[in-house]
């Protein structure tokens, strides 16, 4: 086993002497010392439980021969953030945690690292600073949380108490249900229950080799949860000695086994800007093209909330990601060779598991889509791109043309659906909330679930420069790109403007002149920004780069 040299020599006795006083012993610093990398906190569901997770992975460090020693960084909850100004920090914390980790690896000089998170930004975060610190690396998430029953029938955040406000706006149930739908919907802790982003950058880090078999299904509250982290210490162990690094695992072959897993299981929509991010930290070349070369040819063969009944418990107990898997492999989609953290090759990983409910994951000759999840769209409205998770859109809605009904904040459109403003036919364009602009690119949940919950996702669409949750379903647009801050079209749109929606032919345009757009580009006006100098949206806003290109850092 790999000594370590950073706390060995005279010159490093300061060094001892202050682990000493936190009671490490002089065996301790001559081991392999491994970084826990726990997000625990009390204000995620997702991350309360985090602590348990983390002393299993220190016990499986310690067995291996491994020094482990814990540090923390921040989370936001999204659900908690969401429909208020809170919701412009979580994707700008994406930065803020892989940068915090760079930081305590540097100082600390770890030989390896275990990450430990759950939900949305903290996962990518945590997989960019990997890639970022290239040292031996294991992912391990908390585990999604059990669905909730109100009334006999499956309920979970989106399904549950964010479609019930719509649903209680529109009369459909009254104060008393809604007080039951929310107090039904999150029974026990763990990343939402849904196919949401949490739950699909779990699952997505099987693909990419970064976790464990398991990490993205096993649930929370399940001893197996426990055993994998325990797994987890263990194997980081076997990659500091056979000296195996996240950027020998995360090559152009696994991010295109992570966007091809992704499109079979109908993951959510915040994946294109996490893979690339990630992708940019592992100098792996990476676009937006790449994810609708592979949607077109990958079948979508799950259906879990919210694009459909089924959930993540569900999907795990029909045989989880590595039977998703199993079967792309067998449909000549995957690259099996890719090496992972368990020191074996992808194809090596999952080659015992099987598909035990062919309803909850179908035959690839029996999809529940031809396409995969997502789509990525193009037109003179997004010239750079937009995204839509084409799996959790009514088939009605997949081809629509209607008024545009033009909203600058989040805020303003969500009070217009609510009051009632809003009808069968119009699309809802909502700008000035994508990465600069918002700044922090905010997710627009509350409006989405409220369109649901009144009954109009079958007639009415929703287009942004910002982007949606994971937990969003209908004919939600986002990443419009380039964005209203940069004078990108959709900053010039108008009150009843026709935009017209092709989602088999990945149109989205407006009905304008290219003479019209840019006369009207020509008197547009960059507005001043939101954020209030000298904070870090401030700060995030002059450095945070298009959605096209994953929101990542330009210096």
């Amino acid at each position: 086993m790999k000594i370590n040299n950073t706390y060995q020599g005279v010159d490093r006795a300061p060094h001892r002497s202050l682990f000493y006083a936190m009671g490490y012993l002089p065996e301790d610093l001559k081991k392999p010392i491994i970084g826990v990398v726990n997000a625990h906190n009390e204000v995620i569901p997702g991350h309360f439980h985090l602590d348990e997770i983390a002393q299993a992975v220190k016990l499986g460090v310690s067995a291996g021969g491994g020094t482990p020693m814990e540090f923390p960084v921040i989370g936001i909850c999204d659900g908690i953030a969401m429909n208020h100004s809170g919701m412009k920090y979580p994707l700008s914390t994406r930065e803020l945690i892989a940068d915090s980790i760079e930081a305590m690896t540097v100082a600390y000089k770890f030989d390896g690292l275990v990450l430990i998170g759950n939900c949305d930004k903290i996962v990518p975060g945590m997989m960019m600073a990997a890639a970022r610190m290239n040292i031996p690396a294991v992912y391990i998430s908390g585990g999604p949380m059990l669905t909730g029953s109100h009334k006999g029938k499956t309920v979970d955040l989106i399904r549950g108490a964010f479609e019930a406000v719509g649903s209680y706006v529109e009369g459909n149930i009254d104060a008393q249900q809604l007080e039951e739908i929310e107090m039904e919907s999150c029974p026990t802790c763990g990343s939402c229950a849904g196919m949401f982003t949490a739950n699909t950058m779990n699952c997505l880090a099987e693909a990419l080799g970064i976790g464990l078999p398991g990490n993205g299904t096993i649930p929370a509250p399940y001893g197996q949860r426990k055993q994998l982290a325990r797994r987890a210490g263990l194997q980081i162990m076997e990659l500091v000695k056979e000296n195996i690094r996240p950027r020998d695992i995360l090559t152009l072959g696994a991010f295109r086994n992570a966007v091809t897993v992704d499109m079979a299981i109908g993951g959510s929509s915040n994946t294109v800007l996490h893979l690339m991010a990630i992708a940019n930290e592992a100098k792996v070349p990476l676009d937006l093209e790449v994810f609708d070369e592979i949607s077109r040819k990958v079948a979508n063969i799950t259906k879990l909330s919210p694009a459909g009944t089924y959930s993540i418990t569900d999907l795990h107990r029909a045989g989880g990601i590595s039977a998703v898997i199993n079967q792309l492999i067998k449909a000549g989609m995957i690259y099996p060779d890719e090496i992972t953290v368990t020191g074996k090759t992808l194809g090596e990983s999952v080659a015992k598991a099987s598909v035990w409910d062919n309803d909850v994951i179908r035959d690839m000759e029996n999809p529940y889509n031809k396409e995969g999840g997502i789509a990525i769209l193009r037109g003179n409205l997004a010239p750079d791109g937009a995204v839509i998770k084409q799996s959790a859109v009514e088939p009605e809605m997949m081809l629509h043309k209607g008024p545009a009904r033009v909203f600058e904040s989040e805020e303003e459109a969500y009070d217009a659906i609510i009051s009632k403003k809003i009808v069968s036919g119009d699309v809802v364009v909502i700008r000035y909330e994508g990465p600069k602009g918002g700044p922090g690119m905010r997710e627009m949940l509350s409006p989405t679930a409220a369109i649901v919950g009144m009954g109009l996702e079958k007639s009415v669409a929703l287009i942004t420069d910002g982007r949606f949750s994971g937990g969003t379903r209908g004919p939600c647009i986002g990443h419009v790109s380039p964005e209203a801050s940069e004078g990108g079209p959709i900053a010039i749109i108008q009150e009843g403007d026709i935009i017209e929606i092709d989602i088999a032919n990945r149109v989205l345009k407006v009905d304008l002149s290219d003479e019209e757009m840019q006369n009207r580009l020509k008197s547009w006006t960059q507005p001043p920004s939101k954020a209030e100098e000298g904070t870090y949206l401030y700060r995030y806003s002059k450095l945070v780069t298009s959605a096209s290109t994953g929101a990542v850092f330009k210096y």
